[in-house]
């Protein structure tokens, strides 16, 4: 997270660095009961589907579809983003499971405190790779 800088570039997607950072802390957000969203239609019918994909050993695919809750919606500052989801990420790790929610994730339903983490991680791992780091 340190290494995303002005000048990183995506290798590919849309985001500029700065609403990269702010779309990996958004959903921690919920994770820790913080942001709060309603499950939609689309998470009732293709959640658990989408659940096995997501928490297999398999990268996440590049260019799936993001909640609109998650996609930046004006100009984020880039070290203001870094410093959010650095230490949203350093309170998870501090404060553990029990930080986690046990309301349902908005598309995959119901989630352990296991399966959270994985999810956690794999979407940072994507985002900071998707940026070169």
């Amino acid at each position: 997270i340190g290494k995303i800088n002005s000048d990183s570039k995506p290798q590919w997607g849309k985001m500029s660095a700065a609403e990269m950072l702010f779309h990996c802390h958004e959903p921690i957000r919920v994770s820790l009961g913080e942001l709060k969203l309603k499950r939609g239609f689309m998470g009732f019918l293709f959640g658990g589907i989408a659940k096995k994909q997501v928490l297999s050993d398999k990268p996440f695919k590049k260019g799936l579809p993001t909640s609109p809750d998650f996609k930046p919606k004006s100009n984020h500052d880039l070290e203001k983003e870094k410093n959010k989801l650095i230490e949203i990420v350093s309170r998870l790790a501090t404060e553990g499971p029990g930080a986690i929610t046990k309301e349902p994730h908005p598309f995959f339903g119901s989630l352990t405190p296991e399966e959270w983490n994985t999810i956690t991680w794999k979407h940072i791992n994507h985002h900071l790779t998707q940026f070169g780091e």
